[in-house]
């Protein structure tokens, strides 16, 4: 089925002193291109990441957002041989007379003591969260996607209910054509080869025949429905259809001259425009 571009997916899980925030945005673009925030995850996550979104997703621009909050704890080394060395120091400066060093002369000397912070880092818990996350970004892309396919649904119906109209006038038009043309020439000269001039009348009202026309925008109408109702419709092949329906529209204007037929053929011609521009946002 239709799945649009962009889309918007949310997770989260709170417990203790763990919290983690996966949130999924995208926007229209040509290829996948994923940006994963914060830069500084490792990377055995962010292949996870990418390999996962790129089995479930084709197209756009996704933007990754982790906000991450884990248990940690301090660990504290003393550095024996800089204290061993400061009391020495100390005991060569006869103004001072220190018996004993407290925690409190030592704590803020450099190198005496260091401090090491751990973190506790669930890995498999940040992947079941982004899962989560990608499952509701997928399924809110679905549900504007299921909107865009309805607008399109719409506006074939519209196409081929204005083709059925043209095609039933095609042969009336015609005749109309050849009548008017036939009137002309008669005005214009006093002796006509009847023949001749059913034979040039015939020519020239078929130049303006828009059978063919109206069978390729029914060929390609028909294309499109069959595309947007596939499990795995493409944007790309949409845009393809479009693009020659916008043609065959195009073409048709330009051969009914009839002002009511002709703009019956300039409405048509907008309803695939617009169908054009809401398919950038297909995947």
């Amino acid at each position: 089925m239709t799945s649009s571009m962009t889309g918007f997916g949310l997770a989260k899980h709170i417990n203790n002193e763990t919290e983690i925030y996966c949130e999924i945005k995208s926007v229209n673009h040509r290829f996948l291109d994923i940006t994963i925030k914060p830069h500084d995850i490792n990377n055995e996550l962010d292949l996870f990441i990418r390999d996962t979104v790129s089995k479930k997703v084709k197209r756009g621009t996704l933007d990754i957002r982790l906000k991450l909050k884990f248990p940690s704890s301090n660990l504290y080394i003393i550095n024996k041989e800089s204290i061993k060395n400061l009391r020495q120091t100390i005991d060569q400066i006869e103004s001072i007379q220190i018996k004993r060093l407290s925690f409190s002369d030592i704590k803020d000397v450099p190198g005496i003591i260091k401090t090491e912070q751990k973190i506790q880092v669930n890995q498999n818990l940040i992947k079941k969260v982004f899962k989560e996350a990608l499952k509701n970004f997928i399924i809110n892309r679905a549900f504007e996607g299921a909107k865009i396919n309805k607008l399109f649904l719409s506006k074939i119906d519209k196409i081929n209910k204005s083709i059925s109209r043209l095609s039933n006038s095609n042969k009336k038009l015609l005749k109309i054509r050849s009548e008017s043309l036939i009137k002309k020439v008669h005005n214009l000269c006093e002796t006509v080869d009847q023949d001749r001039l059913a034979q040039e009348i015939a020519l020239l009202a078929l130049k303006h025949d828009v059978a063919e026309e109206i069978e390729r925008i029914n060929f390609h109408t028909g294309s499109l429905k069959k595309e947007l109702m596939s499990k795995s419709c493409s944007g790309k092949k949409i845009d393809f259809i479009l693009q020659e329906l916008f043609r065959e529209t195009s073409t048709l204007s330009v051969k009914l001259d009839a002002p009511r037929y002709k703009q019956i053929a300039l409405d048509m011609k907008l309803l695939v425009e617009e169908m054009r521009e809401q398919a950038q946002n297909i995947e």
